[in-house]
């Protein structure tokens, strides 16, 4: 690929003053997490926030979340992270104003043998967004899995939001994806911490949800967000149309909570500036 170390030092030299970057992680599948990508972007856009969501998951349902074709498009992702194509040639505008989209393809499939053979590999990822500017905050849908998309998104994080269905199963793998947090933040990204965790399919009508929410809370404390999001038709429904919950049905309680939830992730990150 023709890529060294000089000159991942000279991208990463390139510096975003006030940008914030958010992985959304968790190698558990099915528990809300790229619909908390996508609509935690889309809510940032609406509060008036300049926001990119990066799609680094194969499956590129963020991508056709918010409405571009993951067929349509000549260059995604890949061909940024292998050399094809500069980022800045990539990012692609949705229907919503203030919120853009790296898409991904099923050309993502054979990333980790692309990157495998590369000294620098973990990097890639945080070498190409620090070349963007322009804005608040950058969005990381990652794959469900800890392969070296998730590495390389958790490298170019600030931080992490861990999206926790409320189910038996909730906690199940939670503890290896904080111990990869933990390495990378070691190894990798000092500054790498965990930025807080989303109830998601909550049902307060069962004991169940009930008590896996008190557990999650008294294990992982203030981590918690306060808003909880709920199961929800209208939520489930949205990305076959391709909009975000707010573009397809503004009303009902996934927009609301999503929208809630989208303002307490503001609160929080405007008391740590």
């Amino acid at each position: 690929m023709g890529f060294d170390k000089i000159f991942w030092v000279e991208m990463l030299e390139k510096k975003q003053k006030n940008t914030r970057f958010i992985a959304v992680a968790n190698q558990k599948g099915g528990v809300g997490k790229t619909t908390t990508a996508v609509n935690l972007a889309s809510g940032l856009a609406m509060l008036k926030q300049r926001v990119l969501l990066v799609d680094c998951d194969a499956q590129a349902n963020a991508t056709s979340g918010v409405g571009v074709d993951p067929k349509g498009v000549s260059k995604n992702i890949y061909h940024a992270m292998v050399g094809d194509a500069g980022i800045e040639d990539v990012v692609t505008g949705c229907s919503q104003q203030n919120l853009f989209v790296v898409p991904a393809n099923t050309d993502l499939v054979g990333i980790d043998l692309e990157l495998g053979p590369m000294d620098e590999r973990e990097i890639v990822l945080k070498a190409l967004l620090k070349t963007l500017d322009g804005f608040d905050y950058v969005i990381m849908d990652c794959p469900p899995s800890l392969g070296l998309m998730t590495v390389n998104a958790l490298t170019a994080a600030d931080s992490v939001i861990i999206p926790l269905q409320c189910e038996y199963y909730a906690l199940e793998g939670l503890s290896q994806l904080v111990h990869t947090i933990r390495l990378v933040k070691k190894r990798l990204n000092p500054r790498l911490h965990i930025e807080g965790l989303v109830l998601t399919m909550y049902d307060h009508r069962t004991r169940l949800g009930y008590q896996v929410a008190r557990e999650v809370r008294v294990h992982f404390r203030d981590l918690v967000y306060r808003t909880t999001i709920p199961r929800n038709i209208r939520l489930s429904e949205s990305p076959s149309h391709g909009k975000p919950i707010f573009l397809y049905d503004p009303s009902s309680r996934g927009a609301e909570s999503y929208l809630a939830f989208s303002k307490e992730f503001l609160k929080r990150n405007r008391r740590k500036k």
